[in-house]
């Protein structure tokens, strides 16, 4: 069963200030705003949505088609994502731009400074769902007008498919989220994500799961909610061996989330499976750096759930 994740590809730049913002900015002087920050700590990350999730779909050993747009810079990606195994044959270069890029700084209280540059991700609309081989989607944030385009392709094609609007929600207005989830199979937020789809399409949670088959919300440390056919099906949230690095959980439970539904998992284990990659990824720094093969997240699975995934 092939899953198509359309969204973004990026480089993340992590930098490490070693101090504290709060005694670098001087509040009264903001308008004319000067700080340089020494960063003694830096690391280069292979990240992006499409590609964080389709790197934890394939270490289940599900079959991930990343498909995004990348930038005249992309070969040590590309590199990366041969080396673990992960088809390239939907992405497409945009010869005259760069890749997506993050520059993240971070301070000893865990803020966060960051400039995000959308290089070719803005030229996702250029490339179309193709017609064969698909049979589960994800539309993930990308480009505005490619993820609206997608999720019409989708639809069109009778393709069941995962509305996972993250960090690009903002971007849309009430009516547009509303065709987003009239279109989808299912939709995928984080409890922050699910107030504000809540506030700009007018919906309740209960009126919003009643248009898909499935209305997915994580929570944290709370575990997740997944509300389908009107029952509510409670998720825990499973245990970490160590708390290294939050950036890229997400995505991590949506790959988990992704080959549930392929498998055609009940949701209980669906979302448990989910939950566990989340708990795997945040033990490891960087959003591709966590590592786990089948066997081994099924006994780790049965470990944690007293029962066999399977």
């Amino acid at each position: 069963m092939s899953v198509l994740i359309c969204g973004s590809l990026a480089y993340d730049t992590i930098m490490v200030f070693p101090g504290h913002f709060k005694n670098e900015i001087l509040p009264d002087k903001v308008h004319i705003l000067n700080v340089a920050f020494l960063v003694p700590q830096m690391r280069r990350e292979f990240g992006g949505c499409a590609g964080n999730i389709a790197y934890n779909l394939s270490m289940l050993g599900g079959s991930a088609l990343p498909m995004g747009t990348v930038g005249k810079d992309f070969a040590p990606y590309a590199a990366w994502m041969d080396g673990k195994g992960i088809v390239r044959t939907h992405l497409k270069e945009v010869p005259d731009s760069f890749t997506a890029q993050a520059y993240i700084v971070t301070d000893l209280d865990d803020n966060q400074i960051t400039a995000f540059h959308p290089g070719a991700m803005n030229f996702a609309h250029t490339q179309a769902i193709p017609n064969k081989g698909i049979t589960l989607g994800s539309v993930s944030p990308d480009g505005r007008d490619g993820m609206l385009l997608h999720a019409r392709e989708f639809a069109e094609a009778g393709i069941p498919f995962v509305f996972d609007p993250g960090q690009g929600l903002p971007m849309f207005g009430g009516d547009e989220l509303k065709q987003f989830i009239e279109l989808a199979s299912y939709v995928a937020v984080n409890d922050y994500e699910s107030e504000m789809l809540m506030a700009r399409t007018g919906w309740t949670l209960g009126e919003i799961a009643q248009r898909v088959d499935a209305l997915i919300v994580t929570r944290g440390a709370q575990g997740s909610h997944i509300h389908a056919k009107g029952k509510l099906h409670e998720i825990p949230c499973a245990k970490a061996e160590s708390l290294a690095d939050p950036t890229g959980c997400g995505d991590a439970y949506r790959g988990g989330l992704l080959y549930g539904i392929s498998q055609g998992m009940e949701w209980d284990t669906a979302g448990r499976v989910a939950s566990l990659m989340g708990a795997i990824k945040i033990e490891r720094p960087g959003t591709q750096n966590h590592k786990v093969t089948p066997e081994s997240f099924r006994a780790r699975f049965k470990h944690e759930f007293r029962y066999d995934p399977a």
